[in-house]
């Protein structure tokens, strides 16, 4: 059974198709790389993935589950553009208010947990409107890891973080790839995805113009994908 899988998806705005026909697998414990122009459909795709977005023609299932019931939110954890946390609640409670919607037993703990492991311990308490940038999207990275998900999808996830939160985002994921958990992630940062990847997916005006696994050839030269891909 795949992790992730995705048949004849659609994705339409107005009439403008956003995504066209697209199709792949990931297999569990892979790490799957979106990359793509600005526009190209990355953030569409993951969007449908995490169930915000409905497709116009296609399915998509996550474990075997259709991206749209329970079973298969419940095992997704989500990190995007928007930090997604609450100002007026503190880092605590904001972890705790997850744990309960994810139904995960013992918030509390949990939540303490993943404040010592995001480097927050010491403001478990402090106002999220108080906090930093840099230390919003630790809290940000711990919340869409708190629940255990099986499968993780990160839009843009190193884009504007500071130093420590990308050291934090990059031992966690290399620590839930090492578990057998699934990573997709769609970025412009190519050297720090390729270098945990797996395999790879070229997106370009809204059509897969690439899958396949991660080569050496890719790391070594990062725009080769492009290069070869890219006008396709």
């Amino acid at each position: 059974m795949s992790a992730i899988a995705v048949d004849g998806v659609w994705k339409y705005y107005g009439d403008y198709p956003a995504i066209r026909n697209i199709s792949f697998t990931v297999a569990p414990g892979a790490c799957m790389a979106l990359l793509g122009r600005n526009g190209a459909g990355k953030t569409t795709m993951l969007r449908i993935l995490a169930g915000l977005s409905i497709a116009a023609k296609g399915t998509v299932s996550i474990l075997g589950h259709d991206v749209r019931q329970q079973q298969a939110r419940q095992k997704i954890g989500v990190l995007g553009h928007g930090i997604g946390i609450y100002e007026e609640l503190s880092a605590i409670e904001n972890l705790k208010l997850f744990a309960r919607i994810y139904e995960v037993p013992n918030a509390q703990r949990t939540a303490e947990k993943w404040l010592e492991k995001t480097g927050l311990a010491n403001v478990a308490t402090g106002m999220v409107r108080e906090f930093s940038r840099g230390m919003r999207q630790r809290l940000a990275v711990a919340r869409a890891f708190l629940h255990d998900p099986q499968v993780l999808l990160l839009d843009e996830p190193f884009t504007a973080l500071d130093d420590r939160a990308i050291a934090v985002l990059q031992t966690l994921l290399r620590e839930a790839l090492q578990d057998g958990k699934t990573v997709m992630m769609s970025t412009h940062q190519l050297r720090e995805a390729l270098e945990l990847a797996t395999h790879v997916g070229l997106v370009n005006r809204g059509k897969l113009a690439f899958t396949g696994e991660r080569t050496a050839e890719m790391l070594s030269d990062p725009g080769w994908l492009y290069r070869n891909y890219g006008e396709a």
